[in-house]
């Protein structure tokens, strides 16, 4: 048996079954992959995750460290309440323009802000903005920004606030201190500093699927 066939076949089964993908999400795949963007969205069924725990949060401000094409900018807005707000950070202009039009054919352009340049610029300016301190955040970026990204996260949370970062297993590389990937050392920085702070209670989930072995970080700011 292939597992990595069969973990794509489980995908596509749940994601039929549960109804999980949509004609919009299925058009943000389509665009983004006619636009040339690499295809490292999060699968289906983890936009819907997403989706779900920011909804059951109850989140009514939401930051995204990394766009892409906004197909889990998406799946994030639809948690929204009709007077929440959104803040997107991506540094790519190609990027950021094919997420505008695909936050705006979703119906969420009044809700969601693509925010361009490094995260790490704007990141500090957000409150000054105007934003809220945010309910939910989650971290979809360069590995390499993971530590200081989550500084800055930090900095604009407050109690009860859901941190998420994805591929922080690296199809199981980062137990390995010498391995030759060169994000495992920012990850492992990432999770040592989590786990030196007493303010935010983590896990992981190491997942499966289309997009191979890997997992998410799962935090909450106490």
């Amino acid at each position: 048996m292939d597992l990595k066939e069969t973990w794509k076949d489980v995908d596509a089964y749940f994601n039929d079954e549960l109804k999980v993908s949509d004609e919009v999400t299925n058009s943000i795949l389509k665009k983004n992959e006619e636009a040339g963007l690499p295809p490292i969205e999060v699968a289906a069924t983890h936009g819907k995750m997403l989706f779900l725990l920011a909804k059951m949060s109850g989140a009514g401000s939401i930051l995204e460290i990394g766009t892409h094409g906004g197909y889990s900018t998406v799946w994030l807005a639809r948690a929204l309440p009709k007077d929440g707000l959104m803040a997107t950070l991506e540094v790519s202009d190609q990027h950021a323009d094919i997420a505008e039009d695909n936050i705006r054919n979703a119906g969420f352009e009044d809700q969601v802000t693509v925010i361009r340049g490094p995260a790490l610029e704007s990141l500090p300016k957000l409150l000054e903005r105007g934003y809220p301190r945010f309910d939910f955040i989650f971290i979809d970026a360069n590995k390499d920004g993971y530590p200081e990204y989550l500084e800055e996260a930090l900095n604009v949370s407050t109690t009860g606030t859901v941190i998420v970062a994805d591929n922080v297993v690296r199809q199981g590389r980062v137990i390995d201190p010498d391995s030759g990937e060169k994000s495992v050392p920012h990850i492992r920085k990432f999770i040592d500093m989590l786990s030196e702070n007493d303010e935010i209670e983590t896990t992981v989930i190491q997942t499966v699927g289309r997009k191979g072995y890997d997992g998410f970080l799962l935090g909450r700011v106490k």
